[in-house]
């Protein structure tokens, strides 16, 4: 069985989230814990961490499957002192939260050198802030999301990836997500088995398997090597359904969570259904028809 569930809402209080994925069907979920476009939020209260551990539990999802997303305002690649500093405190706070919470996983875009500097030296000042992060904290798992590679942002290619956790130090504690429209933009290609299984290969050799912990699965709306993070609908975009397929058929994937973050909250329930019929029996008739009318 597969461990999917989509990035939901936490409208009301975190405590909200577990119950709103379980009325989509999902076994799995994403959220934030905070406002993810403001650096300042109010401490997590008592009653709301009783209430979400309370509720999680309740939802039969497991904690290694919850997938907290941080606030996309953070770059610890930045150079800018002041700047950075900020970031490396918002990502703290993320992963603070994350422990209050009883979770690990704290997903966040690696970073930019805002231009000035180059991907090499931004893939160390990374690694430089993702130990001090563990430095400071017990059990919360930094993971690096691969990025479409917009600007100067780095994790584009799957060797930055590897080289940040190589010179972190390679703790346990960090971890890497795979964005399946990321890494389309980014030039992987994944449409066919042949594709996907050279994609992967190059992912085993630059950072390995066992630092794989979670997927954002999503098409794309853009083309392959695009370098644009544009989402769309399972089965509506330029990867396909059939793509899609590669990573939830896939046996080394089977037990850590797929998070969908595709456009349109009325059709999780539907792709959720969808994906998991595409698991057990392979990809409907239907979605081949009309991919070859397409």
């Amino acid at each position: 069985m597969i461990h999917l569930g989509p990035h939901v809402s936490i409208a009301g209080g975190v405590q909200t989230a577990p119950q709103r994925a379980i009325e989509l069907g999902a076994n799995a979920l994403g959220l934030f814990t905070k406002n993810q476009r403001q650096w300042s939020s109010k401490p997590l209260e008592p009653q709301e961490i009783a209430a979400f551990t309370s509720r999680l539990e309740e939802s039969g999802i497991r904690s290694e499957h919850a997938v907290i997303h941080a606030s996309y305002l953070i770059n610890i690649g930045n150079p800018d002192p002041e700047k950075r500093r900020k970031s490396l405190d918002g990502l703290l706070d993320e992963c603070t939260r994350a422990e209050r919470l009883g979770l690990s996983l704290v997903n966040f875009h690696p970073g930019s050198g805002m231009g000035d500097l180059d991907e090499d030296e931004t893939v160390s000042l990374i690694a430089e802030g993702c130990r001090s992060i563990l430095e400071q904290t017990t059990s919360a798992v930094l993971v690096l999301e691969a990025t479409a590679g917009q600007g100067a942002h780095v994790g584009y290619r799957f060797s930055h990836l590897g080289e940040i956790v190589r010179r972190a130090g390679s703790p346990q504690r960090m971890g890497v997500c795979i964005d399946s429209c990321h890494i389309f933009a980014a030039g992987y290609d994944v449409r066919s088995a042949e594709a996907y299984a050279r994609t992967m290969d190059e992912f085993e050799r630059e950072v390995g398997f066992d630092r794989l912990v979670a997927i954002h699965l999503n098409d794309s709306k853009s083309a392959l090597g695009s370098r644009k993070d544009r989402h769309e609908l399972i089965g509506d975009g330029t990867i396909g359904l059939a793509g899609l397929a590669n990573f939830v058929c896939d046996p080394r994937l089977a037990k850590i969570p797929f998070v969908l973050e595709t456009p349109d909250p009325d059709r999780w329930k539907e792709e959720i259904e969808l994906l998991r019929t595409v698991a057990l029996d392979g990809v409907p008739n239907e979605h081949r028809r009309r991919k070859e009318r397409i």
